[in-house]
């Protein structure tokens, strides 16, 4: 299946085993964290097994689902935190 195809991604957030936040994007989130987890995820997660998955929301295109990855990554720890709660959107 090609990427044109899938009309819903998703941005996730994991806790990493170190405590720190990873946020990616993907169209399934349970088999790309068992991916994470498995060590063949994200060069990051790899060093930072075991992840869990905290927090993730849809999207109905990848691109809007990439422009929403970007912009969480350059947001400090405890705006992430508080998007986790469910006291940000």
């Amino acid at each position: 299946m090609c990427d044109m195809e899938i009309t819903e991604w998703y941005v996730y957030i994991l806790r990493c085993s170190d405590s720190s936040y990873y946020v990616g994007i993907s169209p399934d989130v349970a088999k790309r964290v068992m991916l994470h987890n498995l060590g063949r995820g994200a060069r990051y997660t790899k060093d930072h097994r075991p992840v869990v998955l905290v927090y993730s929301r849809k999207y109905s295109s990848k691109s809007e689902a990439r422009k929403r990855e970007i912009q969480i990554k350059g947001w400090s720890r405890l705006k992430k935190e508080k998007l986790i709660k469910g006291e940000f959107k």
